[in-house]
């Protein structure tokens, strides 16, 4: 293969992942008629259209999409093998793209990779927060985060952190006129926020169990959010209740600002795991990264 055609096949990646030759060439560093040429090229060559383009917009051709499946994972074995070579030099380099919720960035991520980017200075870390579950093999990520127990088991896990507990607080101004829900069906009487999961999209349903007893409540209330620190938020406000990470909201409870009920309905769970593909050859500084953010009781 020619170089040219190298370069031109991955002008034509680039821009059918980005969805735009403006955000592709920004992404490569180059003109956008200079991609725009490569991709033209590319389609002369092989006789086809691969790309349909209006003014406005662009979509993939039957054969620009065919060329693109065909291509994707063939170019993600090159960059693989590219990285563990570089990974042979003396300091881990390279970039690890991680996609994990608010949540466990703030809790369990943040403070191992702050100190993680000190030591190696050489490895850059792309986090993407999203409250949906995303998929890692098709968005391209090296590794996910999540609660144990909606880790797919094709995947390698690594824990990360310890039991997580659920709390459901109000504020004082709240339970003024309202009497102290004893029992999780007493919420039936309660106004409560709901969340609702991005990915799927359903509303999340409150778990509780106490004694081998184990049941779920789905709020009624004035609000529904799909953000977890939205929530506390809401229940400082004195609008309604929220059902919420123990750890998050600790310190409110602490200070009076928040009074947590049903507390010994709320028991502990399996915590955040990182996970990611057993087939994916991973470089020195993922290796590094996935020791240092390992869970030790």
């Amino acid at each position: 293969m020619r170089h040219g055609d190298f370069s031109d096949l991955a002008a034509f990646i680039a821009v059918a992942e980005a969805g735009s030759f403006t955000r592709a060439a920004a992404k490569l560093g180059l003109s956008q008629s200079a991609l725009s040429y490569s991709v033209r090229m590319l389609e002369q060559r092989l006789g086809v259209r691969l790309i349909s383009r209006t003014t406005r917009s662009l979509s993939l051709t039957d054969a620009g999409e065919r060329m693109l499946q065909s291509l994707r994972p063939a170019f993600d074995h090159i960059d693989s093998e590219i990285a563990a070579v570089s990974a042979l030099r003396d300091k881990p380099t390279g970039i690890i793209r991680l996609t994990t919720f608010r949540h466990a960035a703030r809790s369990v991520l943040w403070p191992v990779v702050s100190s993680f980017l000190m030591n190696y200075p050489d490895v850059q870390v792309e986090l993407s927060v999203d409250e949906g579950l995303t998929d890692i093999v098709a968005s391209r990520f090296d590794a996910g985060i999540r609660i144990g127990e909606q880790v797919q088991k094709d995947m390698v896990a690594v824990r990360i952190g310890p039991d997580l507990r659920m709390a459901v607080v109000g504020s004082p101004a709240y339970f003024a006129n309202r009497k102290i829900p004893q029992t999780p069906r007493d919420l039936e009487e309660h106004r409560g926020v709901s969340y609702r999961q991005t990915t799927g999209g359903g509303l999340y349903a409150w778990e509780f169990e106490r004694d081998g007893e184990e049941i779920e409540v789905r709020m009624n209330g004035p609000l529904v959010m799909n953000d977890g620190e939205m929530l506390e938020e809401a229940a400082l406000d004195g609008i309604v209740l929220a059902y919420t990470f123990e750890s998050q909201v600790e310190k409110h409870i602490a200070d009076g600002r928040l009074v947590r009920v049903l507390e010994d309905w709320c028991q502990p769970f399996t915590g955040y795991h990182l996970y990611y593909p057993s087939r994916r050859q991973h470089t020195a500084a993922f290796a590094l990264l996935v020791e240092a953010l390992r869970y030790k009781d």
